[in-house]
């Protein structure tokens, strides 16, 4: 299955970020607190350190989660909140991400449990195991992008780890760190080379050192298990090898300055290690105890120096480590984007092709650069369009309108722009379809929008001089030349107007007379709200055609690849607009660990069902997940899955 991570490690470097704990401290955070718990009670510093790492750089950032365990928590009296730390600790850090608009990963921080196993001690497998599971079973949850596995002392403690994960449904890349001291051997005794042997074949994507000791020794070691490895990216004959190293050292040895806990190694050292790493053939580097954004910052500028150093002729190496969509390597605006006159290309593909189209969220921030990568992911993997919400559920997000030029001016992809009427009066929301059309947003799915007090403003004030059968009347309106009160516009607008239908709506009459109602004011074609079995979408396609005749215009369907049980179970009972049959329910509930799969799986099978009913799909992907779209999408290339 595809995952991100492997095939950005695979162009080059990845900068984790630093510490979390030892920043928390020069905060004011006193060392005897549980940091983990300030997921809860003081999220805004944590969010606040997530991004002072973001915005230094860093490609990978590590949820406030490390000590998050039952064993760690039982100190604090916090053994029963397990779960809710974790839960927030990764929506804290992914709201971070999303805020800071950057196409930055997110792994679920795992430490140690603070026990010691057979034969050094007496703590039970099964126990530390359990632990693992269910906090690694949290971080799952959320979506986390990889495991990060750190500072483990034994391989003992590894090997339940992974153990754990593999029952937690861990499908996502695992990185597991060690810490190594001075002499180059964990506490228990290994050496680096016995550490690549024992995870060899244990799926383990990357291996490392974390912690303990400062740069100079972390990068001996480092050279020491890419040799056991067989260097960067390598996998042996066998392929059972893990394929990269990963190298996170302290800021230096500690010492103790006026009562403060200080580390000496500066940014500029750090800035040293980060290219002697890389050149060695490192694929994960950062920092851990004592490391600020200030070291990151340094960091980056020293791989990408490094990666400019090492490109090809013509290129300036920022495949590798880039933060920002490169210019050169923007696709220029295509004449197809913007039609003088006449229909849009999908439009044109309308009953002509299966259709299909991956919807995306705005970000939080000012920085579109994650949804963009997303979108050029997209066009490779061959989609007709990419369709952009509106500020869902009625939370504040960047412009849809500004998106969709974005992604056909800089990707070169069309797109279906969610135009809903809750925030535009009516003079406000025809000058918006005047911009988008000059601006080549002609594609426009007409909706009336979530209410404001679902969202983050709730004491906002709704407009709603018209609803979406309103819209869709203003944009015929605008095809035959004029504006809503008959003005000339100079032209007829060339909009391909669709509307939204909800055959999982329990009023299904009424649904379905409301539809035709949209048809009958110009919708060209129908995209449906989120649907899990197709019988659904018999009944109301026959419910319509007994009171209205057959549906008359293409339809594509709405799918949502499901990720876990309780993911499954949250939707159901608390989105509204989303019905799961419980066949679905009970097929999530038992594939437990195998959620995710299991979820692709489920889309897949539909889409291909579907294939005979309707016209087109859009998959709306969770947690910003754009390959698994790739994923569900891949069925309909496949031809033997596709005929089978």
């Amino acid at each position: 299955m595809a995952h991100p991570l492997l095939d950005r490690l695979a162009r080059g470097p990845l900068l984790c970020d630093g510490a979390m704990g030892t920043l928390l401290y020069s905060r004011g955070v006193p060392l005897d607190d549980c940091f983990d718990a300030l997921n809860l009670s003081r999220p805004e510093l944590v969010q606040d350190l997530h991004l002072a790492y973001i915005h230094a750089g860093a490609d990978i950032i590590e949820t406030n989660t490390y000590g998050a365990n039952r064993f760690k928590l039982e100190a604090f009296g916090l053994e029963d909140q397990v779960r809710q730390i974790n839960l927030r600790g990764v929506n804290l850090a992914r709201e971070a991400a999303r805020l800071a608009g950057r196409d930055v990963l997110i792994a679920g921080a795992v430490g140690p449990t603070g026990r010691t196993l057979a034969p050094l001690g007496t703590a039970d497998p099964a126990a530390v195991r359990a632990a693992f599971q269910e906090q690694i079973g949290a971080l799952l949850e959320r979506g986390v992008d990889l495991l990060m596995i750190e500072t483990m002392p034994a391989l003992a403690e590894v090997d339940e780890a992974l153990a754990a994960a593999r029952a937690a449904g861990g499908d996502v890349p695992i990185v597991v760190q060690l810490t190594f001291a001075a002499d180059g051997k964990t506490p228990v005794g290994h050496t680096p080379e016995e550490v690549a042997r024992h995870l060899r074949g244990k799926g383990v994507a990357v291996i490392g050192a974390n912690c303990s000791t400062g740069p100079k020794d972390v990068l001996q070691v480092a050279r020491a298990l890419l040799r056991g490895t067989g260097g960067a990216g390598a996998a042996a004959a066998s392929g059972e090898a893990p394929a990269y190293v990963s190298g996170q050292p302290n800021a230096g040895y500690p010492h103790n300055l006026d009562g403060r806990v200080i580390y000496p190694s500066s940014p500029e050292y750090f800035a040293g290690f980060a290219r002697d790493l890389a050149g060695a053939g490192g694929r994960i580097i950062g920092g851990c105890c004592g490391t600020t954004p200030d070291h990151i910052r340094a960091m980056r500028a020293a791989l990408d120096e490094w990666s400019r150093e090492r490109a090809p002729a013509g290129r300036d190496g920022a495949d590798s480590v880039s933060i920002t969509i490169p210019a050169p390597e923007r696709p220029r605006p295509q004449r197809a984007l913007q039609p003088a006159d006449g229909p849009t290309e999908l439009a044109q593909k309308l009953g002509q092709k299966f259709l299909v189209s991956v919807e995306l969220d705005p970000p939080k921030s000012l920085n579109p650069e994650k949804l963009l990568k997303g979108a050029a992911l997209l066009k490779e993997a061959g989609v007709d369009a990419i369709n952009v919400a509106d500020s869902p559920m009625a939370r504040v997000r960047m412009s849809a309108l500004t998106l969709c030029y974005l992604i056909q001016h800089t990707v070169g992809v069309e797109t279906i722009i969610h135009f809903t009427t809750r925030d535009r009066n009516l003079m406000g929301l025809q000058s918006d379809l005047m911009g988008a059309h000059a601006a080549g947003v002609r594609n426009i799915l007409a909706l009336t929008g979530d209410p404001p007090n679902l969202g983050n403003y709730p004491g906002a004030t709704a407009v709603y001089d018209v609803d979406s059968i309103g819209l869709i009347r203003i944009l015929d309106a605008f095809k035959g030349g004029a504006d809503s009160a008959g003005n000339p516009l100079g032209k007829r607008a060339s909009f391909t107007i669709a509307c939204a239908a909800d055959p999982t709506r329990a009023d299904l009459a009424e649904e379905t007379d409301r539809l035709q109602r949209k048809i009958a004011a110009g919708a060209d074609f129908v995209m449906t709200q989120i649907i899990y079995d197709l019988d659904s979408w018999r009944r109301f396609t026959a419910l319509y055609e007994e009171r209205h005749g057959p549906l008359p215009v293409p339809v594509m369907l709405g799918i949502l690849p499901l990720q876990s049980h309780k993911q499954a179970e949250f939707l159901h009972n608390e989105v509204p607009g989303i019905v799961l049959p419980d066949a679905v329910r009970e097929r999530m509930r038992r594939a437990g660990a195998q959620g995710r799969r299991e979820g692709i799986a489920m889309a897949r099978e539909l889409l291909l069902e579907a294939r005979e009913f309707v016209q087109g799909t859009y998959i709306m992907p969770s947690f910003d997940r754009y390959e698994v779209a790739v994923e569900v999408l891949e069925v309909l290339r496949l031809p033997a899955l596709a005929e089978g």
